[in-house]
């Protein structure tokens, strides 16, 4: 088995991408396993790499002594020093056994071994390759498909892209190219796995990046995007230079670079929003094409009620709530959309029990109904002069008010706890 190694160690390193110190390493304990396996594993051996020779070396250790007790362990001081004459009893000694001898079983053992070694370095490399990658864009060929995923050849190294991950309607065959977006990078026993995307919102915001240098250069920066693959999309954006138009750089010349994007999504229909810092512009902008009236805003539960004319509802909502659903997902806030004539009917029910309970004049509870201060547990939780900075009426009126609204709360308490006593006592 001497050949010259150090030719297979310089080729098998640039094949594979593996560092020549692991692949000597590799061997080193291949041949020492092998050995092992030979001779016996009480024996102290060593091996190794002799780059000069071209080959693994293995050493028998002994340790000198003046009467042998352990044959396999020792050596008489005599035969000690014919190979070093300045030993003495108590040292260590190395001799350089002939494994040429080594059988069939053992060089098989030796090639598992090298095999799962080389395997380890190579996943350790494809790992440290792309583990800096994940949400970047990997383009490669269909090598197989199975069952509930596709097999993709990215040069070096195999990605998997589970069926659920591909855009509804699209099918792939052997040898076809496709682009996708590096989800996940997974570092297993079995090696390196590499989770791959084609619905993932990340996989247009990159498409954008690659299509648009604005973006490249930083002077536009996508900020988010919300997708329903295959259907539509949308994606928010701002300019950081007053004097260039994100949108328009985003559609590019008669739209040259966003019907790019559409077109590597399989006709997915893009809406490019405006980002704004201001929430509720932001809202409005993402249920474009919709004409928005009011916006209501509750930080507390983190939602907006968004109100539209009538004959813009079915639009703000879009077919089967596609386009509130977007919206929502894109700007992070629950959005609920209302006609101003469903309005109107909702309000005014709120509005007169705030009358009723509260003992208030319509103008008040027309304040408190627009300022979400819609019942009495809303109100409870507030001080006098919370209210006050709210409602412009004396402490005094904010008091009697805060306190009423804590009597109705208990009265409702006491009520809900009946009703559920009664329905256990039924029961």
């Amino acid at each position: 088995m001497y050949f010259d190694l150090n030719y297979v160690i310089e080729q098998v390193g640039k094949e594979k991408g593996i560092p020549k110190e692991i692949l000597i390493n590799a061997l080193e304990e291949a041949i020492l396993s092998a050995s092992k396996k030979k001779y016996g594993s009480h024996l102290d051996l060593e091996a190794r790499y002799n780059e000069e020779l071209g080959e693994i070396e293995v050493f028998q250790f002994k340790t000198v002594v003046d009467e042998i007790n352990e044959p396999d362990n020792e050596i008489v001081i005599e035969e000690a020093r014919k190979q070093d004459s300045e030993c003495e009893a108590g040292d260590s000694i190395g001799v350089k056994m002939d494994t040429s001898s080594l059988g069939r079983i053992a060089a098989q053992a030796a090639k598992q071994v090298i095999v799962q070694k080389v395997r380890n370095a190579e996943s350790d490399v494809i790992y440290n390759e792309y583990k800096n990658k994940k949400g970047e864009i990997a383009t490669g060929v269909v090598q197989r498909i199975e069952k509930n995923h596709y097999v993709i050849n990215l040069g070096k190294t195999e990605a998997i892209m589970p069926v659920k991950e591909v855009i509804p309607g699209e099918t792939y065959r052997q040898r076809d190219r496709v682009k996708a977006y590096i989800l996940d990078i997974e570092k297993t026993q079995k090696g390196c796995t590499i989770m791959l995307s084609r619905t993932h919102p990340g996989f247009l915001m990159k498409l954008f990046d690659l299509e648009v240098p604005e973006i490249q250069e930083g002077i536009i920066k996508v900020i988010g995007a919300a997708r329903e693959p295959g259907e539509r999309a949308k994606i928010s954006v701002n300019s950081g230079d007053a004097d260039v138009d994100p949108i328009g750089a985003c559609v590019g010349v008669k739209g040259s670079r966003v019907q790019a994007v559409v077109q590597e999504l399989r006709g997915e229909k893009i809406d490019i929003i405006p980002w704004s810092k201001d929430p509720a512009k932001f809202v409005c902008n993402t249920l474009a094409p919709a004409k928005v009236s009011k916006v209501y805003i509750n930080e507390e539960d983190h939602s907006m009620e968004v109100i539209v004319n009538d004959d813009q509802l079915s639009l703000a909502i879009g077919k089967k709530g596609q386009n509130v659903r977007l919206a929502s997902r894109l700007t992070g806030w629950k959005i609920d959309i209302n006609s101003e004539s469903e309005v109107e009917v909702s309000s005014k029910k709120i509005i007169d029990d705030l009358m009723e309970k509260l003992k208030v004049s319509e103008i008040l509870a027309r304040i408190l109904h627009d300022e979400y201060l819609r019942d009495a547990q809303d109100l409870a939780k507030l001080t006098p002069e919370e209210l006050n900075k709210i409602t412009s009426i004396s402490i005094e009126d904010c008091k009697r008010i805060i306190d009423q609204a804590h009597l109705i709360r208990e009265k409702e308490k006491s009520e809900k706890l009946a009703k559920i006593n009664e329905q256990q006592e039924v029961s």
